[in-house]
C-alpha cells in the first residue's frame, strides 16, 4: 500500500547527502539526495524521492555498495526539485520503495525547515553605492592590507564593504579588524563556525543592505586597479553581470601572465558551455541585486562548490553578461590561497586529483545537474 507507515529502520533507508539546514520563504531549489535503501528479505524494483507528497524517480537505485556487505546493491541517488513555499513551515522528504513482492512503502528521509529570509544588514550607503562583499579567513596580513588599500584607492568612491570572516582564529580576526581600522565604510562580521569559502561568500551576500542594487565580490589577497569599480559600473549597461580580465602575479608582484586566457577559452554567451566549464572569476565581477536574490540560497552540489560558477550561471540564465577585455586587477597566486595557482605548473597535480569516471560523474555531471535543476526551479 502506498504510504503505509513503515519505520525507516525496518526498511534500512539512509540518506547520506546533506540537506539544507533551512530554505527561505519564496525560494525554490533543487537538492541532491544519495544514500542506501533495502527492505529485509526483499528486493527493490524501483525507488523515488517524495518531496511534499510528490514522487520523483531516482536516477539510480540498486547500485553497488561494497561498504555494506549485507546490502551490496542498495545505493541510490537523485536530484529533486523543491518548490517555493509562501509561508514558514517545512519540506518533508521520503523514500518510496517499490518492492519485488509487490506494493510500495515509504520511509522518512528528512525535513527542511522553511523560514523567513534574514533581514539585510542595517547599514547606510550612499545613493548608487556598490556593496563590495569581502570574504576572509586568516589572511596574510601584508596581502590583506594591499587589497584594502587598493579598494580605498578606487576612483569610484560610491561603495561600502561588507566583510564576512569565516571564523578565523581570534588573533587573525584581530589583525583583520586592525587593518580595516575605524573606516565607517566597512562592516565586519565573524561567523560563529567555519563555513568554507562557498558558504562564506553566501553569508557575505546576505549582508548586503536593502536598497543597494549593485554588488561586487572581493578576495582577501588581490590588488585592484584604481579604475576597477568605475570601469565595471560603466560597462554593465543592460546586462545582469559584467566581468573583466585579470593579470596573474605572485605574492611579490612579479607577473606570471598578462591575461587569464592563456591556454583557455573565455565564454560568457553559451549557458551550456558555462555550465560545463566556468570562465567567470568572482573577484572580476559586478552584478545586479536581482542576480544575488535569485542565487540565494546557494545549492548543495556533490564535489567542490564554487560561488562564482553559480553566480555566473544565474546571471546568464536571467539575462546577458558583459565583458571588459582588459585586466582590472592583479590576481595574486600564492600557497596560502584556497585556489590561487592557475599557473600551468599546477596542472599535472590538479589533473591527477580528478581522474576516474566516478569523480567525473559525481563531481562533474551530477554537480552540473543540480545547478541546472536549481536554475529551472528558480527561473523557469
Amino acid at each position: 500500500m502506498i504510504g503505509a507507515p513503515v519505520a525507516a529502520h525496518d526498511l534500512n533507508v539512509r540518506l547520506e547527502s546533506p540537506l539544507p539546514v533551512a530554505l527561505p520563504v519564496g525560494s525554490a531549489t533543487a537538492i541532491f539526495c544519495s544514500g542506501s535503501a533495502y527492505p529485509p528479505d526483499d528486493e527493490v524494483r524501483g525507488l523515488a524521492i517524495v518531496v511534499d507528497g510528490v514522487p520523483h524517480p531516482a536516477a539510480a537505485f540498486g547500485m553497488p555498495r561494497p561498504d555494506l556487505p549485507d546490502a551490496h546493491r542498495s545505493g541510490f541517488w537523485a536530484t529533486v526539485p523543491v518548490p517555493a513555499h509562501d509561508r514558514p513551515g517545512a519540506v518533508d522528504l521520503e523514500a518510496e520503495l517499490e518492492l519485488a513482492r509487490g506494493g510500495r512503502v515509504r520511509a522518512p528521509l528528512g525535513r527542511i525547515e522553511v523560514v523567513e529570509a534574514p533581514s539585510p544588514t542595517p547599514q547606510e550607503a550612499p545613493a548608487g553605492a556598490i556593496a563590495v562583499c569581502l570574504a576572509t579567513f586568516e589572511p596574510d596580513p601584508a596581502l590583506l592590507r594591499a587589497q584594502l588599500e587598493s579598494l580605498r584607492a578606487q576612483t569610484d568612491e560610491r561603495w561600502i564593504c561588507l566583510v564576512s570572516d569565516d571564523c578565523s582564529a581570534p588573533e587573525h580576526f584581530e589583525r583583520i579588524v586592525e587593518a580595516i581600522g575605524p573606516d565607517p565604510r566597512f562592516v565586519v562580521s565573524r561567523s560563529a563556525r567555519r563555513l568554507g569559502f562557498y558558504r562564506n561568500f553566501e553569508r557575505a551576500l546576505r549582508m548586503v543592505p536593502a536598497g543597494v542594487e549593485l554588488v561586487a565580490l572581493c578576495d582577501q589577497d588581490d590588488r585592484w586597479y584604481p579604475e576597477k569599480l568605475a570601469t565595471l559600473r560603466g560597462a554593465l549597461g543592460g546586462a545582469q553581470l559584467v566581468y573583466c580580465d585579470q593579470r596573474l602575479v605572485d605574492a611579490d608582484g612579479r607577473v606570471l601572465r598578462e591575461t587569464m586566457w592563456k591556454g583557455r577559452r573565455n565564454n560568457h554567451t553559451s549557458l551550456a558551455s558555462l555550465l560545463v566549464a566556468n570562465s567567470i572569476t568572482g573577484a572580476a565581477t559586478l552584478f545586479r541585486r536581482d542576480v544575488m536574490e535569485l542565487a540565494l540560497p546557494f545549492p548543495d552540489t556533490p564535489g567542490l562548490q564554487f560561488h562564482d560558477h553559480w553566480l555566473g550561471l544565474v546571471a546568464l540564465a536571467a539575462g546577458d553578461i558583459a565583458y571588459v577585455d582588459r585586466p582590472l586587477y592583479d590576481y595574486v597566486q600564492h600557497r596560502g590561497a584556497v585556489f590561487g595557482d592557475v599557473d600551468e605548473r599546477a596542472e599535472p597535480a590538479r589533473r591527477a586529483g580528478s581522474r576516474g569516471w566516478r569523480a567525473a560523474y559525481f563531481c562533474g555531471y551530477l554537480a552540473r545537474e543540480v545547478q541546472a535543476q536549481a536554475l529551472l526551479a528558480r527561473g523557469g
